[in-house]
């Protein structure tokens, strides 16, 4: 059984992608900036639905602190990091463990996101490997579980400076072991890692490509309720942020002909930016599928933002992402641009309290709304 493990950390080394970052804490530069075209490519083929069940970017946590709905049989703290906004858990413990101290509720269907920064264990010496893994498992046990495969059934995804990895587990057994050498994260930079789990079905994908793809790689029939970031075996001491569970693939068609609205969690820029990033691929050509086959459907497109930074910049950029959103709509996938209409309503209308970062995670959006 800890065979597979150490051979799966054999084969990885540790990944960085660019992100999904706050959006609204630097916004500062309100003039636009220069549009970079999608490429039509189905490799970030995944749809984010329209529920956040899950935000983590340790801003309520003190830096210098370990972030209160954490636990770990290490050591670890939140810290800022140079160029990069933000918070950051701080994870330099190598054959340790990191895990959140909440029961989660999570569908066969959903997209787990985050941020993170590998960085070497020696940094002196020229080093330039890094590792690290995240599980995502099944239990009703202590928080705190630091075995090698733990609860009842779950899955790794281990990441390193040289290659991929996953497996599955149940019963304390691996039913699957995936590789790739495609992408390997970058050390020192910021990496975004999207993981979208589809029952059996297990996808990664970094830097505009498709990892992995394994369609028998989870456990059949389970869930899951914990997650947890482990250094069992890694090397590096990396940061991460912007930790997000969403629901996975909304039936756009009904959201938006029978209910008229359409929320969406799909639609990536980089923090303070109007540029539509090439992740946001799936979402844009789903609706503009519903667009195509229904031509007398009108719409119009409409950015929000939570209540960081300030109001007059948040209302701005909301405009200025709404009309970024329409001009993909019609340049990459054909739609004509008389059937689309803009707005921003920044920060003015939330659907959540702006008080928690989840909250604030659920107000940062882009509404479709059928006129």
């Amino acid at each position: 059984m800890q065979n597979v493990h150490i051979l799966l950390i054999a084969a990885l080394s540790f990944i960085a992608l660019p992100g999904f970052s706050q959006e609204e804490e630097e916004n500062s530069d309100a003039q636009p900036q220069e549009k970079v075209q999608i490429q039509s490519t189905t490799k970030y083929d995944f749809v984010p639905g329209d529920k956040v069940l899950f935000y983590e970017d340790f801003s309520q946590d003190a830096i210098g602190d370990f972030p209160a709905l954490w636990t770990t049989d290490g050591t670890g703290e939140v810290r800022e990091v140079s160029s990069y906004p933000g918070h950051w858990l701080y994870a330099p413990s190598n054959e340790h463990v990191y895990c959140l101290m909440k029961n989660l509720e999570i569908p066969g269907n959903f997209i787990f996101e985050f941020d993170v920064i590998p960085t070497p264990s020696n940094p002196d010496e020229d080093d330039t490997h890094a590792s690290f893994e995240v599980t995502f498992y099944k239990t009703e046990g202590d928080y705190l579980l630091n075995e090698i495969v733990p609860g009842d059934a779950g899955f790794h995804v281990i990441a390193t400076t040289e290659s991929w990895g996953a497996a599955g587990f149940k019963d304390q057994e691996y039913i699957s072991d995936l590789s790739s050498v495609a992408a390997p994260v970058k050390i020192n930079k910021l990496n975004h890692v999207i993981i979208w789990v589809q029952n059996r079905r297990l996808r990664v994908y970094h830097e505009g490509q498709k990892i992995i793809d394994g369609p028998t790689a989870l456990p059949a029939g389970e869930s899951f309720n914990r997650f947890r970031i482990s250094m069992w075996g890694q090397t590096g001491y990396p940061f991460f942020t912007n930790l997000k569970i969403t629901t996975a693939a909304p039936d756009m068609r009904s959201k938006l002909l029978t209910e008229g609205k359409l929320i969406s969690y799909g639609i990536y820029f980089d923090s303070g930016k109007d540029v539509v990033k090439s992740e946001s691929y799936g979402t844009l050509s789903e609706i503009a599928k519903v667009l195509s086959e229904n031509a007398a459907v009108r719409i119009k497109i409409t950015g929000h933002t939570d209540s960081d930074g300030n109001d007059a910049l948040n209302l701005d950029l909301s405009k200025r992402r709404a009309a970024s959103v329409k001009t993909e709509l019609v340049k990459q996938f054909g739609i004509d641009a008389g059937r689309i209409e803009t707005d921003g309503k920044g920060e003015s209308e939330p659907i959540s309290p702006n008080s928690t970062p989840e909250g604030k995670a659920k107000n940062r959006r882009v509404e479709f709304i059928k006129l």
